[in-house]
């Protein structure tokens, strides 16, 4: 999409008062624009559903019990503390009427803007199959990772009762749908977890046993990423022992079993990384948008006709040199940082600057000192393995909110390394297992078919 950087016209503002600017949304892009207009003359309001910005990255920690939920979010009202001109709601916008430039509010409340960022981000997409949603949760929220590793968990806790009840358990089979970064890092955490941090810990169990399996339905795993870190990431999964099935699409997802190129395969735990659709907030502002409700804007960030709205982070089409700029952090922050400039730009008169995305590169882990990264700056490199591990810590480290946070997480990491153990392995909520039903039940299930068979190819293991 592409725009004039000529002055933008923006509706008039009265004189006795500054203009209003509302930020719906309270992640990368609402933060960071935020905190960048607080020494403009304007009043800010940020509304989120939470009270709390997630530090999304480590999600995955905090699903497979490396981290808390403390370590990775932060209220927001702390991140904006001392900024007088800024203001922060927990409610939920619902109605959009952008010719009066008013938002309806989930609470009743109206609120009226001269400047309207939406940052609302993305939720999970299965594909028109929204009952696989509880039996295959995502990853996008603090709740979402709470749930995954209440899941996790209980499969290795209810296997140890079993054994210990009946002398045999099910096979402790952990699928993972979905090749993307989410997906891999998931992969490898779970297989962390069972075959170094838990290793000692049951009586009755071998987690070490454990089978963890990837499955994609792309002909490679981090389809974004060039193909030789692709490969390595394949390697290194394989080294930790998870197999990786590439090209094999998955057509259904049932209690304790996925059906997958055909076959059955058995799963007391099946977590979703294959899909992610925008919010639907998009589509409420009646304005164009892709097949995945994103909407499209131009180069300063507007959807047609609206330079007074601004679309940002994972809900916005922004394209540059022919290519979508993704939905990661990066990209959402820089956005947030350009609104607040343009915003500027406005106030004094100025033609508004261009969005352009600086590309620093991306990064996945995998596991215990194995990640790649694709680096384009301050050079051009592909790494992986260690290198490219400590250089994933070093970043996270870096951009998580808070010192306190911070030291925390470096410490957690460092003992975690140091003594092969982890400290926030706690199973809160229902202890019901999806996977686990028919198990106990007594139901006589069909064998699992075997993921050797030609049709998913031989799992490649380290």
């Amino acid at each position: 999409m592409t725009a004039s950087s000529a002055k933008v016209q923006i509706p008039a503002i009265a004189e006795n008062r500054r203009p209003r600017v509302l930020i719906i949304g309270g992640g990368f892009a609402g933060t960071h624009a935020a905190v960048a207009l607080e020494s403009l003359p304007v009043d800010v309001t940020v509304v989120d559903r939470r009270n709390h910005f997630t530090f999304q990255p480590l999600l995955y920690q905090v699903a497979l019990a490396v981290l808390s939920p403390a370590n990775i979010a932060a209220p927001i009202r702390a991140i904006v503390r001392g900024k007088e001109n800024i203001e922060v709601l927990m409610d939920e916008a619902v109605v959009f009427d952008t010719a009066a430039r008013r938002v309806r509010f989930k609470s009743g409340t109206e609120y009226e803007y001269d400047y309207l960022m939406l940052a609302t981000g993305a939720t999970h997409s299965y594909f028109g199959h929204e009952q696989w949603a509880q039996l295959a949760p995502g990853l996008k929220t603090l709740e979402d990772a709470i749930e995954i590793r209440r899941r996790v968990l209980l499969a290795f806790e209810l296997a140890e009762r079993q054994m210990l009840e009946t002398g045999s358990h099910p096979a402790l089979n952990f699928v993972v749908i979905g090749g993307g970064p989410t997906g891999v890092e998931l992969a490898g955490a779970i297989s962390d977890i069972a075959k170094l941090y838990m290793r000692h810990d049951f009586r009755h169990i071998d987690p070490a046993k454990a089978r963890v399996l990837l499955i994609e339905g792309a002909p490679r795993i981090l389809g974004a990423y060039p193909e030789d870190l692709s490969r390595k990431a394949v390697e290194q999964l394989n080294d930790l022992g998870v197999e990786v099935h590439t090209g094999v699409q998955v057509t259904d997802v049932q209690p304790g079993y996925v059906i997958a190129g055909g076959q059955r395969v058995d799963s007391v735990v099946t977590l979703w990384a294959a899909g992610v659709q925008a919010s639907p907030l998009g589509k409420s502002l009646g304005v164009v948008t892709d097949k995945r409700g994103c909407v499209l804007v131009n180069n300063t960030l507007n959807p047609a006709g609206h330079p007074e709205i601004f679309v940002c982070g994972d809900l916005a089409h922004f394209e540059q040199n022919g290519k979508q700029v993704p939905g990661v952090a990066q990209p959402a922050m820089q956005m947030g940082d350009h609104v607040a400039k343009m915003i500027g730009e406005d106030l004094s008169g100025k033609p508004r600057s261009p969005f352009h995305y600086f590309d620093k590169g991306d990064m996945a882990t995998i596991g215990r000192m194995a990640a790649v990264a694709k680096i384009e700056w301050p050079f051009k490199a592909h790494w992986s393995g260690f290198m490219a591990w400590v250089t994933w810590l070093t970043i996270h480290i870096f951009f998580l909110v808070g010192f306190r946070n911070r030291i925390i997480v470096l410490f957690e990491w460092m003992w975690s390394y140091f003594t092969f153990t982890h400290g926030v392995r706690l199973i809160t909520g229902s202890d019901n297992l999806p996977g686990w039903q028919k198990a106990e039940s007594g139901i006589e299930t069909k064998t699992e078919i075997p993921l050797e068979s030609a049709s998913l190819g031989t799992p490649k293991r380290g």
